[in-house]
């Protein structure tokens, strides 16, 4: 079972002066400020690739404009997307269209606002490319098995070596752009030596192309750095080492450039959601666990707790007390609408209705996946504190 902390990660003196200011829960608080030494951190440890951010984590037109001030450049994968960032003062050359699956529309919108460079992994894909955004730059993204993440993405997005080979030679002699190879080892990647087995692969890749006339110029080492849970996993310098490690040993032959698709990893530990307990209620069976129901939930900004495969960091007001296994849900009447059940928390026996409790690391896929008001809840409210 998980217990909850009374010693959060990354929690700011600014962000618990909101936490005590009685703001109506829930809400979401995000520090800039922890966003941005995450940035100056990953840009030192891995200093030879551009920083382009995972817009679908967190779109909040202040934490854009933060990035942008940073120098940062964007995954953008719609044209939704793209705007955002042009909104927020990004050059669209600092945009990149990583989605594999594009409106022909949204590609040529994207291209005709100056977005250099749009991903695809199937011949139709890339054909739509062509014809919407001649010229442009192509990365085909390779396909990874995702052991060891959160959330594996294998079996929607990517295509196999071979494919990938054949793919880069017809976009060059389709006249297309700079050629790359991309791949993402899933979200949440807990093992940094899955870089090194993506990398071998794209070596693989890029040796096939070159030798049919269809050098390499960039290779995308995609997301899924990770941000702290209830795990404890190596620091990002472990991370960089190992792909520095990987660059060295497979791709030393081959002069690209290099770029990495943080999301979670920048901005999820500057974000702590603050809820209110609705409930404390015992099973019908008494050495069964209780249920605390929030007025947070799944459809409120934490679907990523489903299948429990992110475990959030919780404080009470109680911490330190005895503890008991407790069920956590949301306050929709929706089954789905349970947090841990197959494994509950431990929380405070005194934990009781009218409480208020953190959860921690929240500032990723939360207020970005939230419903527009299912059962008439509305959306996570979101405040951002501005870089200092």
């Amino acid at each position: 079972m998980t217990e909850c902390t009374s010693s959060p990660r990354g929690c700011s003196d600014r962000v618990e002066a909101v936490l005590r200011s009685g703001e109506p829960t829930p809400f979401l608080v995000t520090d800039l400020d922890v966003v941005a030494d995450r940035y100056r951190t990953l840009r030192s440890a891995l200093g030879d690739a551009e920083v382009f951010y995972a817009v679908k984590a967190n779109a909040h037109p202040d934490l854009l404009a933060a990035l942008v001030a940073l120098g940062c450049c964007f995954d953008v994968a719609s044209i939704g997307e793209v705007k955002a960032c042009l909104d927020a003062g990004a050059g669209p050359g600092r945009l990149s269209f990583g989605n594999t699956v594009k409106r022909r529309s949204e590609v040529a919108a994207a291209h005709g606002l100056g977005v250099p460079n749009f991903a695809v992994d199937d011949a139709a894909e890339l054909a739509k490319v062509v014809a919407a955004a001649p010229g442009a730059a192509v990365t085909v993204r390779l396909r990874c098995d995702g052991d060891g993440a959160a959330w594996p993405l294998s079996r929607k997005f990517g295509c196999g070596a071979e494919a990938a080979v054949d793919l880069l030679v017809e976009a060059r002699r389709r006249g297309m752009g700079e050629l790359g190879i991309s791949f993402h080892v899933g979200s949440q990647q807990s093992r940094p030596e899955a870089w090194d087995e993506a990398l071998a692969v794209v070596a693989s890749v890029a040796d096939a192309a070159a030798d049919r006339g269809a050098p390499l110029g960039l290779v995308n080492l995609g997301g899924g750095l990770p941000s702290n849970y209830d795990a404890a996993l190596p620091e990002v310098e472990g991370y960089a080492k190992v792909i520095s490690d990987g660059l060295d040993r497979h791709l030393a032959r081959h002069d690209v450039r290099l770029v990495i698709e943080p999301g979670r990893h920048l901005v999820a530990e500057a974000g702590v959601i603050q809820a209110e307990v609705l409930l404390v209620s015992r099973s019908d069976d008494d050495d069964g666990p209780r249920w605390i129901f929030l007025d947070v939930g799944v459809y409120t900004g934490l679907v990523e707790a489903m299948g429990e495969a992110i475990r959030y960091p919780m404080r009470t007001p109680h911490d330190g007390g005895p503890l008991c296994p407790s069920v956590v849900a949301g306050p929709t009447c929706d089954s789905v609408d349970v947090l841990y059940e197959v494994t509950p928390y431990q929380l405070p026996l005194a934990l009781a209705e009218g409480d208020r409790v953190e959860l921690f690391s929240a500032g990723a896929y939360t207020s970005a996946c939230t419903t527009v008001g299912f059962n008439g809840f509305p959306p996570l409210r979101e405040i951002v504190l501005p870089l200092s």
